[in-house]
């Protein structure tokens, strides 16, 4: 299956917090089922200001220190690509519209650019 990364905290709240939208400067015509994986980068500052941005419609972060980060933390479905959305997470030149979260174990895993394909005993 293929996955694409996404830098915490915007991986957890694709799964735990209600972001239907992942913003990208590039198209896709992927549809189906993806894992989510979470970058290993993050600052405190964009921790910070991803939370002050989402405190009024998603949930509570978890602390900074509890973000599991370099792997693999669920799945979702890609329904769509758009270049405008009413949702409020939109903000990029192009959305992934998202459906379907589903947190999964968390298993350790190296990143790539775009998307691409997790094996089974890779790590």
């Amino acid at each position: 299956m293929k996955a694409i990364s996404v830098r915490q905290p915007w991986a957890h709240l694709i799964i735990h917090g209600g972001k239907d939208i992942e913003n990208r400067d590039w198209r896709t015509n992927m549809r189906g089922t993806v894992f989510v994986h979470a970058s290993k980068g993050m600052t405190r500052k964009e921790y910070d200001a991803v939370s002050a941005y989402v405190e009024s419609y998603a949930p509570a972060l978890p602390a900074y220190e509890d973000l599991k980060r370099g792997g693999i933390i669920g799945t979702v479905d890609i329904v769509d690509c758009v270049t405008n959305s009413a949702s409020p997470w939109f903000m990029g030149k192009y959305g992934f519209v998202l459906t379907n979260p589903r947190p999964i174990e968390f298993r350790p895993y190296r990143g790539e650019l775009g998307f691409f394909v997790v094996t089974e005993g890779s790590p």
